[in-house]
């Protein structure tokens, strides 16, 4: 490759990123369709080797993952809704557990004089912005109904997203060997080796870790409301679906269960079942899901997920956060070949000449 075939294909990469920076709310619909797309693509081969032809097979897909997501939004977000105005109005039962019981624990261990901001403040506050809002449904529903502009923006994504995403998949398979064909022949074979990597990398996560993420949710919040935790739902969610970062969902989990417990039934032995759900659930992930699901496929590691969100969001918004995890697992797998590029080459496999010391005998 010349140096001008090089600074071409900087140029257009530079290019490229620039159309996803001004487009950014145009690409979005877009970009939700073809993740949902990639996501659909191989539970669709499966059902076409069953004798199934493609469109029949995305038909039922795309219906399986439609009817999931509505009964997402019709089931799960009213009674998140509920358990988060329930949390805000026991802010202050909350609040005063943390400054009778933690702080005084806290200064006595530590011998540190503990200055809190005014905690009864922060709790009207909290409780002023969510009345205010009236929840997220209603938020929303009032945000659509003020303006016009944005209710047929709202309308044609809702619409369009489906659309779109129905035909990508469709013709997933076609577009992959279109894009195959015009590739350069002499890249061709590394390309695809790429290719196929970040797709194992990138489905390691999203197919795999992902999948685990939801299960933990289940368990958690499953075993919390058996319990009888009034916030079993929400506290399950939240520590099952930030448990990517390892440790970080079952200490957030613990902690929350553990003070929400305390609060509602006003004895320490409350804890004991929060800790026996999520020892059960820890047990679950090492010994089956995580095996089960992700195996020994190699995924995106956590630091590389959040800084690639972040990075992504703070660059070209809520595009870049849809875009980051495809990009760092192509990115990650450049990382690595270009490391195994060096490891073959020359310059790290030929020995330096050290200099040569000649001692001389002494009679």
């Amino acid at each position: 490759m010349t140096d001008s075939q090089k600074w071409l294909i900087l140029a257009g990469l530079l290019a490229v990123g620039w159309l996803v920076f001004l487009l950014g709310p145009v690409l979005t619909p877009f970009a939700i369709a073809a993740l949902i797309a990639y996501l659909g693509d191989p539970l669709a081969d499966r059902l076409e080797k069953l004798g199934l032809g493609r469109t029949a097979a995305v038909s039922i897909v795309f219906a399986g993952m439609s009817l999931v997501l509505i009964s997402v939004f019709l089931v799960f977000v009213p009674l998140l809704e509920h358990q988060i105005s329930r949390l805000i109005t026991n802010l202050p039962v909350y609040a005063g557990w943390i400054k009778e019981m933690i702080v005084p624990w806290v200064q006595d261990r530590f011998d540190i004089d503990l200055k809190l901001i005014e905690v009864n403040k922060l709790v009207a506050i909290v409780k002023g912005h969510w009345q205010q809002a009236g929840g997220f449904a209603k938020t929303v529903l009032g945000s659509i109904s003020k303006s016009g502009l944005f209710f047929l923006e709202w309308l044609m994504n809702l619409v369009l997203i489906p659309v779109v995403a129905f035909y990508l998949l469709r013709d997933w398979d076609i577009m992959v060997d279109k894009i195959r064909d015009l590739l350069p022949k002499r890249y061709e074979a590394t390309v695809v080796k790429l290719t196929k990597e970040s797709d194992l990398v990138l489905g390691a996560f999203l197919k795999g870790q992902f999948s685990v993420m939801l299960a933990l949710a289940s368990i958690y919040s499953i075993g919390l409301w058996i319990v009888d935790l009034d916030l079993a739902l929400l506290i399950g969610m939240v520590a099952g679906l930030i448990s990517f970062i390892p440790y970080l969902g079952s200490i957030v989990g613990v902690a929350a269960g553990c003070m929400a417990a305390f609060v509602q039934f006003h004895e320490f032995m409350s804890i004991i079942p929060v800790l026996v759900v999520f020892g059960i659930g820890q047990t679950l992930e090492g010994v089956l899901l995580t095996p089960w699901l992700v195996g020994d496929k190699v995924g995106l590691h956590p630091v590389a997920v959040i800084f690639a969100v972040l990075a992504g969001g703070q660059l070209f918004g809520f595009i870049g956060i849809l875009l980051a995890l495809p990009a760092a697992s192509v990115i990650m797998v450049l990382i690595r070949h270009v490391h195994e590029l060096y490891k073959d080459s020359q310059l790290y496999s030929e020995e330096s000449e050290q200099p040569r010391i000649m001692v001389r005998d002494q009679d």
